[in-house]
């Protein structure tokens, strides 16, 4: 998988739930307090990744004008209740062709990133502002949602939360998440056809 691959491909559409089921452990749920700000976001896109420090916000313009298109931001902020992404940011980030962000932290102006349909995933929602003092590092390993995420690692969002997949499984855990989806569908059309679930799985 690379920076430039489309965004619709990168999970192949798959959910975060069937993810995460489909990859033999490979892939590794977010703290489920990091949730989407807006119904409807949806992201999947490699991991650019970003360590700041919580109540500051340098690290986020830096990481904005340094990530390739076609990535996504996750972002380690401490879990810092602090406004650290708005309306400003996430302009700057389209316009540079960024799927979304991740951050383990505050962000604001929920209903403009609505708005502008720029996926965002965070712990907070809060106008507390920040300061601009500390330039954080980037491309670097990082900690979000209790998860070690790497640059290029897979990362997905949506309604369920955020999953992460590493990228030496991503092809691996693409592949199960197809054969889940058959076996789903087959068994929906069981059910659907009068076949009880105790009946189907055997319970």
């Amino acid at each position: 998988m690379t920076h430039t691959e489309p965004a619709a491909d990168a999970a192949r559409g798959h959910s975060t739930a069937t993810l995460f089921e489909a990859s033999s452990s490979a892939a590794h749920a977010c703290d489920p307090a990091l949730r989407a700000v807006w119904p409807g976001a949806r992201v999947a896109g490699p991991a650019f990744t970003v360590r700041g420090i919580g109540g500051d916000n340098l690290a986020l313009h830096r990481a904005v004008a340094a990530a390739p298109a076609g990535s996504v931001l996750v972002v380690d902020l401490q879990g810092a209740a602090h406004g650290h992404w708005g309306e400003i940011l996430a302009v700057a980030a389209q316009h540079r062709g960024i799927l979304g962000l991740v951050v383990d932290g505050g962000v604001r102006d929920v209903a403009e990133q609505a708005a502008l349909a720029f996926p965002v995933f965070a712990r907070h929602v809060t106008v507390v502002g920040t300061g601009k003092e500390h330039p954080g590092q980037v491309a670097v390993p990082v900690r979000v949602g209790g998860v070690v995420v790497r640059p290029g690692d897979l990362v997905v969002g949506d309604a369920d939360g955020v999953v992460v997949v590493p990228a030496q499984a991503v092809t691996e855990t693409l592949d199960g998440s197809d054969a889940r989806v058959a076996a789903e569908r087959h068994a929906l059309t069981a059910i659907r056809a009068g076949t009880t679930t105790l009946e189907y799985y055997g319970l």
